[in-house]
């Protein structure tokens, strides 16, 4: 967003760009975006509201005064906002030293085999994973389920929402009209620095893949946290030991896009929505289903005995962070997955800015140690990025754009200037030894409980 934004000036437009979706703010919107372009730049709740704003955009003699409440907002949000988000950081070097050292690294976890697999899955099965709170989530229904459907205010909707999202989900299971996908596989690893390193065969002779890991670098509040990566939670290749690392790309939105349209045609939006909505929510629940079969499969797993709320509240060992959310803030690290996973042999593709397609997809990886735990990078400095981009084998430049949201300086800022220097480095002090029309740029679906900070 931050880009187009960018784009948007360096053209000269003048086109309002409304800024919406589930991981955006106005906060957000006013701090990194609206003084990217000097349009209005307007953040808007949800698409309902987008009516209203473009109108008042629209109106010659609305504009004008809406435009000043606009800025007049932001500028209150920069000024209270502003100051918090340049924290101070540590330097790599005193990050790495501070990092997480696990007390022990399990021998129990050794997968009953190694390399890639293809499969699918049945609607029916996926159905007892389907976390129905977040379904009410998308339709602006807030409250866990069930106690949302006696809910005294919006109860009689929700049940109403409940009752045709079920009926239509067992249309779906009987008439097989949505097929799932699942490329998944666990490989011998180990990390590599704050790589991820992945190996075709248990003699870790030839490597397959590696997934470069940024570290947190934010001065730690409480002296005795660590800065977490997650290749913490990898045996180092020095230790020698028999790690493992797991990854996965699964879809239940096969067959979404041909029920939509039939929908539209006959002007049911709402059954379109409700189709859109529950593929979100089978996708979720497929990978909460895989996700315990690769716990089995890893051999530490065969003696979970978890209800449903303890699936939920993630009441088991090992972690499944999405590249690109909080823990792994860089999308393009799944261009890496999808030649591991071979996904598009499973119909799953990336946009080229690595979106996933078709949308009701899941991926990331799996993570086996009992000390893993999500947790947010946060924002990183200049010496990481310079390291992190020759990880990658890309520019300094390329890495940047990409890292846009966490970077802690502003890499289009005049060289020397305040806002291109990274907040002061400290020493870690618990570090250890060693007009007419407008633009809308809509975010991603919003992250759910494994890719948010722990």
């Amino acid at each position: 967003m931050i880009q187009v934004a960018r784009e948007m000036q360096h053209r000269k437009m003048d086109l309002p760009l409304l800024i919406g979706g589930a991981t955006t703010s106005k906060q957000h919107t006013a701090l990194r975006i609206a003084n990217c372009y000097d349009a209005p730049v307007v953040h808007v709740l949800d698409a309902s509201r987008a009516a209203g704003v473009v109108s008042n955009l629209l109106d010659p003699d609305a504009r004008p005064a809406f435009d000043a409440d606009n800025r007049a907002l932001q500028a209150n949000l920069r000024e209270i906002y502003g100051s918090k988000r340049r924290k101070p950081l540590v330097t790599l070097d005193a990050a790495r030293a501070n990092r997480l050292r696990p007390s022990d690294w399990p021998s129990d976890a050794q997968p009953d085999r190694i390399g890639l697999r293809h499969e699918t899955v049945p609607l029916a099965e996926i159905v007892p994973y389907i976390d129905w709170t977040f379904f009410f989530t998308a339709w602006s229904l807030k409250g866990r389920f069930p106690a949302i459907l006696d809910h005294p205010d919006y109860g009689e909707a929700a049940r109403e929402l409940y009752d045709n999202a079920r009926t239509m989900l067992d249309q779906l299971i009987a008439d097989e009209a949505i097929e799932t996908r699942i490329a998944w596989g666990l490989w011998p690893a180990w990390s590599d620095g704050d790589d991820l390193v992945l190996f075709d065969d248990a003699a870790r002779t030839a490597e397959i893949a590696r997934f470069p890991m940024l570290r947190q670098q934010e001065v730690k509040p409480d002296a005795g946290k660590p800065h977490r990566s997650l290749a913490d939670f990898v045996a180092p290749r020095a230790s020698g030991i028999a790690d493992h690392v797991g990854a996965f790309a699964v879809a239940a939105g096969l067959g979404v896009d041909a029920l939509v349209a039939k929908h539209e045609a006959n002007h049911d939006d709402y059954s379109a929505i409700l189709v859109k909505s529950l593929a979100d929510r089978l996708a979720e629940g497929l990978a909460e289903l895989l996700h315990h079969r690769a716990r089995i499969a890893w051999g530490y797993g065969h003696d979970e005995a978890l209800s449903k709320e303890d699936l939920i509240a993630e009441r088991y060992r090992g972690i499944r962070p999405a590249l690109g959310y909080p823990a792994c803030p860089d999308h393009t690290l799944k261009g890496r997955l999808w030649q591991l996973l071979d996904a598009e042999k499973q119909a799953m593709t990336l946009t080229e800015h690595y979106a996933t397609l078709p949308a009701a997809a899941v991926s990331g990886l799996y993570l086996g140690h009992p000390d893993a735990r999500y947790f947010a990078v946060g924002k990183v400095g200049r010496d990481q990025v310079e390291d992190y981009a020759a990880r990658l084998g890309q520019t300094v430049r390329e890495t940047e754009r990409w890292l846009t949201p966490v970077l802690a300086y502003d890499p289009e800022a005049p060289e020397g200037s305040a806002a291109a220097q990274t907040p002061r480095a400290e020493k870690a002090k618990t570090a250890a030894p060693s007009d007419g029309d407008a633009v809308l740029v809509g975010a991603t679906a919003a992250p759910e409980r494994r890719q948010r900070t722990a």
